[in-house]
Parts: C-alpha cells; structure tokens; sequence
C-alpha cells in the first residue's frame, strides 16, 4: 500500500509541474479577466458535474467569503447548488439544459461564465457557454483530457495535462485556490 501511495504522489506532482509549466501564463489571464469582470461591476457564474460542481461551489465560497484577506465579498454564483431549480430545469427540459437556463436568466454583459469539466465534453456546460458567449459574456474553461469540445467555445482555456480524472480534479482545486489568492491581491492591494 506505501508504494501505491508513493506512486499517486509521484504522479499528483508530475501533473502539477506540467500545470507550473504549461499554464502559469494562462492562469495569471484568468486573473486578470476576473479582476476585469469585478472591475466592471459583472459577476462570476461556475458550473460543473458531479467533483466539478464541487469545486464550482468551492470557487465561489472563496470569491464570496474570503480566501486570505478580510475584504468585501465580491458577486458571484454556482449554478450547480440549488436543488429546486436543478430539479425543476432537468424535470421540464432535460439535464443538458440545467446551466443554460440559469445562463439564460442570470448572466448579463461583461459576466465571467466559467465550465469546470474533467473530460472537457459536458453537454450541459458545453450547451451553457455556448449561450454565455451569445449573451456578451467572457467565458472559461477549466478542463482536462485534451479539452474536448468546451475549449472551442471559452475564450480562455485551461487544461489539466492528463488523462486521469483524480489527477484533472486536483490541478483545477490548485488553479482555483492561486487564481483566489492572486485576484485578492489584484483586487486589494495591501
């Protein structure tokens, strides 16, 4: 058991340095585009399945509340967290429409739409920011695989190098916690 957890560490880090390497560019716009958003006086909307809607309601606990600093809480949404309106959308039009619709009702020009997507083929984001894109919004990707269809419609994508969804799921957790960190200090310098 030792080497097992010794060989999903080893692997945990690989996928981290290749995340250092590949997207740290990527990761400092997506900063800049949600102190931009905040700026403007937009919001920030998230959505994912499943681990996904997980962090999706972790981003926004952070961007809500606080990550390090004591400072206002700054507008944003998981649109993966009210049961009712999930139950209702999927009950009346489908699952893949369970984003869309709340796209559709609560997004407005100059928002930042963000899809969190292990697979990066998620009908119900891929279907949600496509409609954000049509609304005037910024959209966003946190994605892993090869980014699948999603990446064709964010205006930022960021994909976790790996196959492996375990390993995805922890490249984004560690994305969001420095994007969190990076756009507290953006946003309020000390």
């Amino acid at each position: 058991m030792i080497s097992e957890i010794t060989m999903q560490l080893a692997v945990h880090r690989e996928v981290i340095a290749r995340v250092e390497q590949e997207l740290s560019p990527l990761i400092a716009e997506m900063v800049m585009l949600l102190a931009e958003t905040f700026k403007n006086g937009g919001k920030l909307l998230v959505m994912g399945n499943g681990g996904s809607a997980a962090d999706a309601q972790h981003f926004v606990a952070e961007i809500v509340g606080r990550f390090k600093m004591e400072r206002r809480g700054l507008p944003a949404i998981a649109l993966s967290t009210d049961t009712s309106i999930l139950t209702a959308i999927g009950n009346d039009y489908g699952f893949d429409r369970v984003f869309s619709r709340q796209v559709e009702a609560l997004a407005t020009l100059g928002d930042l739409v963000v899809g969190i997507s292990t697979s990066g083929n998620s009908p119900n984001v891929l279907r949600a920011l496509e409609l954000a894109r049509e609304k005037g919004c910024r959209t966003v990707g946190l994605l892993g695989k090869d980014g699948g269809s999603i990446k064709n419609v964010c205006d930022l994508a960021l994909i976790v190098p790996t196959n492996d969804t375990p390993r995805v799921q922890e490249g984004h957790i560690t994305i969001i916690h420095i994007v969190c960190d990076l756009l507290e200090k953006t946003l309020f310098p000390l």
